[in-house]
């Protein structure tokens, strides 16, 4: 053998080992999520929350697990830069104690901490940990300085602890207070090779699980969750709601329209997309007195159904360019709920029939018959509410979960990956 045809194998064979020796790429996707909205006041049950020299500790259940994990955290409503001097994230069991051996020091771009711009995300390093399917983390941040008005997902439904002044990352605090909002965490991303991808689940409250036992993660996205990992279908399950939301106009939080392309798109492997929303727009179109919303910013224009119709082919048509496919669900029965009207379910119907039989979505769900009740759908099943005929309970929202067929979504084989 000639030096040139040597030095061309042995170049190869090196080429070889390094292909064979490098690291799976990367899979992540989207296993926790908690999309925030701008501060709604600062008086009543919506005040926003203010922190300064103080540690935040939030619990949280991913959905699908993984090796690797990082953390988005979000100032996408700040007034001023948002600095952020420690983190870390760590398992912890069923009763909330940590899990030896699992606790992990989370950085951002190799620094211990953080200055996130004011209106923008801020994506953490990846942080090497077993995360198995459907396990509960504590993530904590020390934030020294005054953050202003917090950028928060209002309907958190597990607790945010608040320490007393100082950094205790990693120490044991006795809280000043809790809650149960979600503080500047926005997102988990998994690195999940054997996952499919990322199932949306994009709506309002109803979505987002209030009227649900708090901790308990007995929301509908989470149902379906549990369902697919029992059934061997190692999909992510985001839940992209924010109660309140609306289609066409903003209030709480901004229009699913307007916010489409930061909750739904900057999702990692997004494939499926479940949308569950709606009766907000009906019910503040008809239900209350003009220029007199219960809720400052939760005015209405004017909306008809055609005009419902193309919103929702709009978020088809954005989710499709993507390579997203839609699942559709009508709008839920609501009737006996504080703004139902004749006018508002009349106009709920013609949505929901085009919805059915309109051809446009991927596949059709039918999370409206789930919760209705069978003698009279316009309304919700006793039992399956909280008492005010639109939010489900615990077993309403088992029964919204129960019902999705998991065949729409394919294996990673059936998809071909």
């Amino acid at each position: 053998m000639n030096r040139r045809i040597a030095s061309t194998a042995l170049l190869a064979a090196g080429t070889f080992y390094l292909a064979a020796a490098a690291p799976a790429e990367a899979k992540w996707v989207a296993s926790w999520t908690a999309p925030p909205h701008a501060p709604l006041g600062t008086e009543g049950r919506f005040a926003v929350a203010t922190f300064e020299n103080v540690t935040l500790s939030q619990i949280l259940r991913v959905s699908e697990g993984g090796t690797q994990l990082r953390i988005r955290l979000s100032n996408r409503y700040g007034e001023a830069p948002l600095e952020v001097g420690e983190a870390r994230v760590v398992r912890i069991d069923d009763a909330g104690a940590e899990i030896p051996g699992t606790s992990r020091s989370v950085t951002f771009g190799g620094e211990a901490g953080a200055f996130i711009p004011r209106g923008a995300p801020f994506l953490s390093d990846a942080v090497e940990l077993d995360v198995p399917d459907l396990s509960r983390l504590k993530v904590e941040f020390y934030l020294p300085g005054s953050t202003g008005p917090c950028t928060c997902h209002l309907t958190g439904l597990d607790e945010l602890a608040v320490s007393p002044p100082g950094n205790h990352v990693g120490k044991p605090f006795e809280p000043v207070s809790t809650a149960q909002y979600r503080a500047f965490l926005s997102v988990v991303e998994v690195d999940s090779p054997d996952s499919p991808g990322t199932i949306v689940a994009y709506g309002d409250s109803i979505t987002d699980g209030a009227g649900s036992t708090p901790g308990a993660n007995r929301r509908w996205p989470d149902v379906l969750a549990e369902r697919l990992q029992q059934a061997g279908k190692e999909w992510a399950v985001a839940n992209v709601a924010i109660s309140g939301n609306r289609v066409l106009s903003p209030g709480m939080g901004e229009a699913a329209l307007a916010r489409f392309d930061e909750d739904v798109l900057s999702l990692p492997h997004v494939k499926y997309m479940i949308v569950f929303e709606g009766v907000n727009d009906i019910g503040s179109r008809f239900g209350w007195k003009e220029n007199e919303p219960p809720i400052a910013g939760m005015d209405q224009p004017k909306i008809d159904t055609a005009q419902m119709i193309a919103g929702y082919k709009q978020l088809i048509e954005r989710a499709h360019a993507k390579g997203i496919k839609v699942i559709g669900s009508p709008i839920g029965p609501y009737k006996g709920a504080s703004y139902w009207t004749e006018e508002g379910e009349a106009g709920r119907q013609a949505i929901n029939d085009w919805i059915v039989h309109g051809g446009a979505f991927d596949a059709v769900v039918r999370l409206d018959t789930a919760f209705a009740d069978p003698e009279d759908p316009q309304t919700m099943r006793d039992g399956y509410h909280m008492g005010d005929y639109l939010h489900g309970n615990d077993a309403g929202l088992k029964a919204v979960g129960e019902s999705i067929d998991l065949s729409l979504f394919e294996s990673r084989e059936e998809a071909g990956q």
